[in-house]
């Protein structure tokens, strides 16, 4: 009998040791309504870490000591939502916080400020968003005693979350890690001075994502780099109608969330082209990646920060603000290939035509491009660049399928053209090596077969 009390006992010691996990607030449309008359402000820091991924802690425990389970020595991620009119959870929280914590062994912090960001009036959540910030720089500051460091620290701001980590930033005078802005919030923030939105100067690296300028978004660049994936506006697989209700309204603004946690889950590199606009960037006037020095074109994501250094330096040699512009597919993981195919010609009368071209790999299967540019003007000996998208990767490339046409009606059959080069390289995976074909023929309205091969050295 006195075993069996003593298992209880332990049962009953145990259960009340074991506290529940913290849930992101539960509210609704009710609490927006709710907020009209009574206004209402909370904020909680929910702590994700590998030893409690799935449950949430508080950040500090009682007496403002810190959780044991936070490592002062590791990157910390802020995770800061949006404007929330409905009051639910986000549907990317939870699959966010498992790619972060697969990606590295960090702090992750989900900023919870539902209640402040539920309401029908979108001036509050604006109003809002500096209550947010100045709650959080407190947290911070506790957190620098323990021994943390703003190096370390990483804000994700989505919308006004966004403006929220700018202000952050502010407070620390710029002395954050990292802040990443994701569709930062358009309305009430566009063409406001630096110091009431977020900018480049309140973190030691800001970069940011635009998928719906000409909606909830803002268009103006605001970090060292801006990414405008297809062009920032209309993002492919994306209701075009108002009858699919809120998605129609909502699906662009969070297609910056989707891509950023694509570029972490998958292999593929969202290498990005930097250009002054995205009409210029379809025409394949923006190939070259060459002022990016060995680090070859930008990429979206959590790797952006490899291109750091080069960036700031370009803003303190000539205060160039670097805008880059990429095209995606509508479905997860958002994928596509970029080639470059470079053409050098023998021949003065190759002058004004357009090339097509197709890859086969070794089993046969031919992948047919997007091509950005359709008419290019050849010059003699001098190096002319065509860039090319394809929906699936060619890793092995056992033929290059090569034709050129004139762009004039005078076309000529028996016309015959001198290549001296032609050179194709992965600009998604840049650490391939380039292949080449040397010296051959190109008859007008004929394609072609090449089978390339591995680059001269002195080529690349």
């Amino acid at each position: 009998m006195r075993v069996y009390i003593f298992l209880c006992l332990m049962c009953w010691a145990r259960s009340e040791s074991k506290r529940p996990c913290l849930e992101f607030s539960q509210l609704s449309v009710k609490d927006s309504f709710r907020d009209l008359f009574v206004p209402k402000m909370e904020i909680f820091l929910m702590m994700y870490t590998r030893n409690n991924p799935n449950c949430a802690e508080p950040l500090f425990e009682q007496g403002n000591s810190l959780n044991v389970n936070f490592n002062t020595n590791k990157k910390t991620v802020w995770l800061i939502h949006g404007y929330r009119p409905m009051g639910s959870t986000p549907a990317w929280l939870q699959n966010f916080l498992r790619i972060l914590l697969t990606q590295d062994d960090m702090n992750v912090i989900v900023v919870d400020w539902n209640r402040g960001a539920t309401t029908f009036i979108y001036n509050r959540a604006v109003k809002n968003t500096r209550k947010v910030a100045m709650s959080l720089s407190k947290c911070i500051q506790n957190l620098l005693k323990h021994g943390a460091s703003l190096d370390n620290f990483h804000f994700i701001g989505v919308s006004l979350g966004a403006h929220i980590s700018g202000f952050v930033g502010k407070l620390f005078q710029g002395q954050l890690g990292r802040i990443t802005g994701l569709d930062p919030a358009g309305p009430k923030f566009s063409g406001r001075p630096s110091n009431g939105r977020l900018d480049y100067t309140d973190a030691k690296f800001v970069d940011v994502i635009h998928s719906d300028t000409n909606g909830l978004g803002i268009k103006e660049p605001l970090g060292h780099i801006d990414f405008y994936p297809n062009g920032g506006k209309k993002q492919p697989g994306c209701p075009k109608s108002i009858f699919s209700g809120i998605e129609f309204i909502k699906c662009d603004h969070q297609r910056a969330v989707y891509l950023f946690m694509a570029a972490l889950e998958t292999n593929c590199n969202f290498i990005s082209f930097p250009c002054h606009s995205y009409k210029a960037y379809k025409t394949g006037s923006c190939v070259d990646c060459a002022g990016f020095k060995t680090k070859s074109c930008p990429r979206l994501g959590y790797q952006a920060e490899l291109w750091k250094d080069v960036l700031k330096e370009r803003i303190d040699r000539s205060s160039l603000r670097t805008s880059v512009f990429l095209d995606t597919t509508g479905t997860n993981p958002f994928c596509t290939y970029y080639f470059v195919l470079s053409i050098i010609v023998l021949d003065k009368t190759m002058k004004d035509g357009y090339i097509t071209f197709k890859l086969l790999n070794q089993i046969g299967m031919v992948e047919k491009p997007r091509l950005y540019e359709k008419n290019k003007s050849f010059y003699k000996l001098q190096e002319v660049k065509i860039l090319a998208q394809f929906l699936n990767d060619v890793v092995n490339v056992s033929s290059i399928g090569l034709a050129y046409f004139q762009s004039s009606d005078q076309q000529c059959s028996t016309c015959k053209y001198s290549i001296q080069r032609l050179m194709l390289k992965s600009l998604t995976y840049p650490e391939r090596p380039p292949l080449c074909v040397y010296n051959f023929v190109l008859k007008e309205s004929e394609e072609v077969f090449l089978n390339p091969s591995t680059c001269i050295s002195k080529e690349i």
